[in-house]
């Protein structure tokens, strides 16, 4: 690096200098200041296995009995060098100190330990930073060998456990005395495990019996399976799921009605497995349970049920009440039992569930309980159920700020205020308000070396009730077991963001039902959303590639058609009369060479532009949402996402449709609605995700996104707030979001594609997660994907879809990535390359020649992209 370099921008590399300082420092301080001589820190666990490895070895780690201080900041241990950095004479003292309640750690206790450990000098001393330090601090894991031993042994009876009976674990130390530093390695050998040779089972009640016989097709365990008692586990659990599902209540509630027999007699690697089901020494018959009395109770306080309440009741249903603060039919819509019924824990479930749900109670007692008869025995298979339940504060009021990252806003600030108001009418209906804003700011589009203001402010007001809004009963077609309910949302924002700000108004009716906790369902009807756009006069002044483009083929036509020019510069004509001239002029259209055929078809696409983010319009449509989700369930490690929208819009509208508007430059005139045009459209989104987990958690995420808008009738093109567009944070990285991919192929000026939106999207993500510890995360991902007319519009830009031609259409980005997860928030850093551009010339698609590893497209995002 010359001087001269170094002169220019004496600011980044002082940053640079002062970054590689401070890490400096911090692996220079001694993370063996506070080791005993003589011992050792442990800094690092290494496993090898000798002969194989299983998909559970990741696990024998965790079996160890000594771990190594915690790798945080910079993969260093941040918690061993603050308990470091305090000073080490008050360790003794600050140890004992930390035992003591936090109402005694006073200055008079802090004295009283000086005195006891004669250091009278430091009465007085408050030892605030060393304090510090040693609370945020973890004193550091000093080597104890009989630990090791443990640990191997720990191991080897874990893989006993996992099927490997004659597996041998063995271990050794590794010394640095001038260090005082250690490692251990574990040497671990499986050996031949061993397998179920055949599989039996031995249930005396037949009724027991022949609920297995005929769900054993689902059965985890084969002949010819190794030994694994995890597995067996998981059998157990299924057979308690099952036997609850057909009313045996408290199935195996103790665990010792089912079990396993495996004869090792003649053979330790091929071992008959049997399976064991009885309910007593005697095989006492197991009895279907049944609901009884179901009590609900709605009081202030716990001893007010039953003495200060007053009853009622509804099919079968107790209701116990203080007053008459809630319908007694709203609180019955959520109890998914009833009298009489065979008992189902999924349904006691999902009532606590439901009564959680309607955020309008918090559960004081829950419970179920064999109906008791005499003194202390249990007369029969009739279960009672209870719910004390208390109201929440009829007023909730949130205040709240997030601060975030996006490639448009750069650093902004989102404060909001929510206030909830419960049980509206009586019903346990909700009114949620809330007032929120968006504060940041953008590059200036008239000089991009200053940032201007930027905002968006929204006030909504949404009503949920703990029901479907019908004028039928719907119960007989919609069971409670689904959670039926409905909200009726209404809202207004304002933004302003790239200098036209718009101004939306939205309402709708919402429906939602829950078949499970992995498929939802939600119907909106009459989603309606009115867009109106400000400042539409100033376009060119807040456009200006747009307007730089007009210019120049306003200057080229000038001199074709001199008469023009001069109404133009007299006032005469508007900025749209002239580009509405030029567009219609075919003589002038033959006199172009390609060239100018090029600006043409560029200007085109200024207009199409102009006139698409310029437009108002009114959406009002019905949508449909399924969602099928496995992410975060324990029995789905390899989880799969679907979600599938549709939305119809404006064939309602059409039946009111008023005189038509003027259209715009480009766009044909299309019929209004108070004067303001409907759109017509019909729009598939589909989000397919697979997630297969590795060793060492270890993750592989495939995505799948396919987009498809159909306009027709009033619509010759998608609104632009229901069109697509590429690239950002949480699509394709290696483009910043209107960065300038698609669509297709096109080769029409950068200039004008940059805000180019469209109506068929695909893109696939591909990403390997890697953890590092339980704080830092990597990634390496692929993105593929770009966006299309679903026809061709014979404007000259090429971007149709074709099955034959889409593939050699798509843009190709990869990087890499860091997560940093903090209490429940996980920081993203993605570092993307371009590999293939489709918008670039022939010969320079392919962009690895062009590849900058120091220029990366940066993306900072909270949460994972998918």
């Amino acid at each position: 690096m010359s001087c001269k370099h170094y002169k220019n921008s004496p600011q980044k590399y002082y940053k640079i200098i002062s970054f590689a300082t401070f890490v400096g420092l911090l692996y220079a301080c001694s993370t063996t200041k506070k080791v005993p001589d003589g011992e050792f820190l442990l800094t690092r666990n290494n496993f090898e296995f000798e002969d194989k490895k299983t998909p559970f070895d990741s696990e024998l780690k965790g079996y160890v009995q000594q771990r190594p201080n915690k790798k945080q900041f910079l993969f260093m241990p941040l918690g061993l060098s603050f308990y470091n950095a305090a000073d080490p004479k008050y360790d003794t003292i600050l140890n004992e100190y930390m035992t003591y309640p936090n109402e005694m750690r006073n200055q008079q206790l802090r004295d009283s330990l000086f005195i006891k450990y004669n250091m009278k000098s430091s009465i007085g001393k408050s030892l605030f930073l060393d304090r510090l330090y040693h609370n945020w601090g973890s004193p550091p894991v000093i080597l104890d060998q009989t630990k090791t031993e443990k640990g191997a042994e720990s191991i080897k009876k874990r893989l006993v456990y996992r099927g490997y009976w004659d597996a041998e674990v063995k271990f050794k130390h590794t010394l640095d005395s001038a260090a005082k530093k250690a490692a251990v390695t574990y040497f671990i050998t499986h050996k031949d495990p061993t397998y179920i040779k055949e599989y039996y089972y031995n249930i005396p009640d037949p009724r027991i019996k022949n609920i297995y016989q005929q769900k054993i097709a689902g059965t985890l365990i084969r002949s010819g399976q190794i030994l694994d008692q995890t597995v067996l586990e998981k059998e157990v659990a299924r057979i308690n799921d099952i036997m609850k599902d057909y009313g045996y209540y408290k199935f195996n509630n103790f665990n010792d009605e089912i079990y396993f027999v495996a004869d090792s007699l003649k053979s330790r690697k091929q071992v008959p497995l049997t399976l064991e089901i009885h309910k007593d020494s005697i095989d006492s018959p197991y009895k279907v349970a049944t609901i009884g009395n179901i009590d609900v109770a709605i009081v202030d306080r716990a001893s007010d049920y039953p003495n200060n309440t007053v009853k009622d009741s509804l099919r079968g249903i107790r209701f116990h009440k203080v007053d008459n603060q809630y319908q007694t039919r709203s609180i019955w819509r959520a109890i998914t039992v009833g009298p009489k019924q065979v008992y189902d824990q999924k349904k006691l479930d999902l009532t606590k569930r439901n009564l959680l749900s309607m955020n309008n109670f918090s559960i004081l007692k829950a419970k179920d309980s064999l109906r008791r008869g005499g003194d202390t025995a249990p007369n029969d298979s009739i279960i009672d159920v209870m719910y004390v339940l208390r109201p929440l504060p009829k007023y909730e009021l949130k205040v709240g700020t997030d601060v975030n990252y996006s490639q448009l806003l750069n650093l902004g600030i989102s404060p909001s205020i929510d206030l909830t108001t419960r049980n509206v009418f009586n019903g346990a209906e909700n009114l949620s308000t809330s007032l929120a804003g968006t504060f940041g700011s953008i590059r200036s589009t008239k000089n991009i070396d200053k940032r201007v203001l930027a905002y968006e402010i929204s006030a909504q007001a949404s009503l949920n009730f703990p029901r479907l809004l019908l004028p039928f009963n719907y119960y007989k077609l919609i069971p409670k077991r689904y959670s039926p309910t409905s909200s009726i949302v209404l809202g207004a924002a304002i933004q302003n963001n790239i200098g036209l700000g718009r101004v939306n108004f939205n309402t709708g009716l919402n429906y939602f039902a829950t078949v499970n906790d992995k498929v939802s369902h939600r119907l909106t009807l009459f989603n309606t959303q009115l867009s109106l756009t400000k400042n539409k006069a100033a376009y060119y002044d807040y456009f200006v590639n747009d307007n730089e483009i007009r210019k120049e083929i306003f200057d080229n036509y000038f001199l074709y058609n001199p008469a023009v020019a001069q109404q133009f510069n007299s006032g005469e004509l508007s900025i749209d009369e002239v580009s509405q001239e030029i567009i219609n002029d075919s003589n002038y259209h033959s006199t172009l060479n390609q060239h100018g055929v090029d600006l043409l078809t560029a200007f085109t696409g200024t207009l199409i532009n102009k006139d698409r983010q310029t437009q108002d319009v009114l959406i009002s449509s019905m949508i449909y949402n399924f969602v099928y989700n496995e992410i975060g369930k324990k029995d789905y490690p390899n989880a799969f996402y679907f979600n599938g929208k549709v939305e119809l819009a404006g064939n309602i509208l059409s039946i009111f449709n008023q005189k038509r508007d003027d259209g715009g430059v480009v766009i044909s005139p299309q019929r209004t609605i108070f004067g303001v045009p409907y759109a017509q459209f019909v729009k598939f989104d589909f989000d397919i995700r697979k997630y297969f987990k590795f060793f060492n958690n270890q993750t592989l995420v495939l995505r799948q996104f396919i987009g498809v808008g159909i306009p027709y009738g009033n619509s010759s093109t998608m609104p632009v707030i229901r069109s697509y567009f590429n690239g950002g944070s949480n699509d394709i990285r290696a483009w910043v979001a209107f960065g300038g991919l698609g669509p297709a192929d096109s080769q029409v000026d950068e200039r004008v594609r940059t805000y180019m939106t469209d109506n068929v999207k695909l893109t696939t993500n591909i990403e390997y997660r890697v953890p590092f510890n339980d704080m830092y995360e990597g990634a390496l991902f692929t993105d593929i994907g770009n966006t299309w007319s679903l026809r061709n519009y014979n404007d000259g830009y090429n971007d149709e879809f074709k099955f034959n031609k889409f593939l050699g259409q798509v843009g190709i980005g990869s990087g890499f990535g860091l997560r940093v997860n903090i209490a429940y928030i996980t920081l993203r850093l993605d570092l993307a390359y371009k590999i293939y551009d489709p918008n670039k010339p022939d010969g320079e698609k392919w962009r690895f020649r062009n590849i900058q590893p120091f220029k990366p497209t940066l993306n900072i995002a909270f949460g994972y992209p998918f």
